[in-house]
């Protein structure tokens, strides 16, 4: 740990700021899922919140595929010097499930059932740039089921999961 002269630990310091969730979630819901994710990426949306916070950014949207990107940093570390497993998960469930999201039509929405996660290599600040990819597997009537799989700047392989989540398409008229 880096320490001042007087032998206190040195401070650092983060904000964020973040728009209007509900004004994001409400957008999502008039239009179709990969339309939404693109404009999201491009700025028309605010992203959500929880991308602020941990700092990772939509880098492509596609039918049925999303890659979230990540620069590792000391704020994202646990206590024994890397990255969170928490950081790790979190990125996992967001490209899986926004994966499901680009497939889906306006006025459906979807939530995480259970996210699956194998931890295979850790990160730090020397990772480079982290790229976290989902892809939709099956998308059914009721369930959809997505993996993700999240590699460092070197392209190796640090993390894989899978989640299946629930839709919950509009009601027929």
């Amino acid at each position: 740990m880096t320490t001042t002269p007087d032998a206190r630990p040195a401070l650092r310091e983060r904000t964020h700021a973040w728009g209007d969730p509900r004004a994001t979630a409400a957008a999502a819901r008039e239009s179709d899922g990969l339309t939404f994710l693109r404009r999201m990426a491009a700025g028309e949306f605010p992203a959500a919140p929880i991308a602020g916070t941990l700092g990772f950014t939509i880098l492509e949207a596609e039918h049925g595929r999303v890659v979230f990107g990540l620069e590792p940093d000391e704020f994202h570390f646990n206590p024994i010097g890397s990255v969170h497993g928490g950081v790790f998960a979190t990125l996992l469930d967001s490209a899986a499930g926004c994966a499901v999201h680009s497939t889906l039509p306006a006025g459906t929405a979807y939530t995480s059932l259970d996210l699956s996660v194998k931890f295979l290599r850790g990160l730090g600040v020397d990772s480079g740039p982290v790229r976290c990819e989902g892809l939709v597997v099956h998308l059914g009537g009721r369930t959809a089921l997505a993996e993700a799989r999240l590699t460092d700047g070197a392209g190796r392989l640090c993390a894989h999961a899978t989640s299946s989540c629930l839709l919950f398409r509009p009601a027929a008229a």
